[in-house]
């Protein structure tokens, strides 16, 4: 008799596959449930922090006794601002109050008294983007808060299969401009492990996510040495029956 078995990669998938379910959905049997009617302005918190002017918003300087010299200046990429009367304001993460005070100060060169207000026209749109093993990477614009990373995740489409959940990491451009580079454990985010990891991200901040070292192993493996080596991944064994003499009576 022969026995033949082949073994292959599908059967060993389908039993990693099921392990990985079956050890997924534990942790949102120990979250509270959702309540039935949200709080009023989620979201926001319940002290908010004066607003301060940044870069591309655009200001409406106003003057109670001298409307002539009305003005609409927009914030330029240095973070200054000029009028008619006054040059190079700085207007970049000042308050309207502070900018107003300011303006005052540089006005009373020219006028007795000036009576001015700053007021945000419109606001510069928030700006992040999003790249790596994501389904539609690419620039994300938003107006209001910025965007958390489970957010900016879910406008690019969602990660891909090939994602390393458990490594992803943030690109900012910090003081003086030099890069910086934080790291996120987007998995304890989705499986609501830990969900004050979910940070806001700043203005023009790069989410990346990369790919896991299987995946990259894989791509090595398909790219480099399966099209050069056929290789086949069953495997057959043999089971002869054995045969004996007949006995001599």
């Amino acid at each position: 008799m022969t026995h033949i078995a082949n073994f292959r990669p599908a059967s060993i998938g389908a039993v990693f596959i099921g392990l990985s379910l079956s050890a997924c959905g534990t942790t949102a049997s120990n979250m509270p449930p959702l309540p039935a009617i949200p709080p009023p302005m989620s979201g926001v918190p319940a002290t908010l922090t004066p607003y301060k002017v940044q870069v591309g918003d655009v200001l409406d300087i106003k003057l109670f006794q001298n409307p002539e010299l009305n003005d609409e200046v927009t914030v330029r990429p240095d973070g200054m601002i000029s009028t008619a009367v006054a040059e190079d304001i700085a207007a970049y993460n000042l308050t309207p109050t502070e900018i107003s005070a300011e303006l005052r100060r540089q006005y009373r060169s020219n006028l007795n008294n000036p009576q001015i207000s700053v007021v945000v026209h419109s606001f510069a749109p928030n700006r992040v983007y999003v790249s790596g093993e994501v389904a539609t990477p690419g620039e994300f614009i938003t107006v209001g808060p910025n965007l958390t990373i489970s957010q900016a995740v879910a406008r690019a489409g969602g990660v891909r299969l090939s994602a390393d959940r458990s490594r992803v990491f943030v690109l900012r451009r910090g003081p003086g401009d030099v890069p910086q580079a934080f790291s996120v454990d987007y998995m304890s985010i989705i499986s609501g492990r830990n969900p004050e990891a979910d940070a806001r991200l700043a203005q023009y901040d790069v989410v990346y996510v990369p790919r896991t070292g299987i995946y990259d192993a894989y791509v090595y493996w398909n790219q480099f040495v399966q099209q050069f080596v056929p290789v086949s991944w069953g495997f057959s064994y043999n089971v002869n029956p054995v045969v004996t003499s007949p006995t001599t009576p």
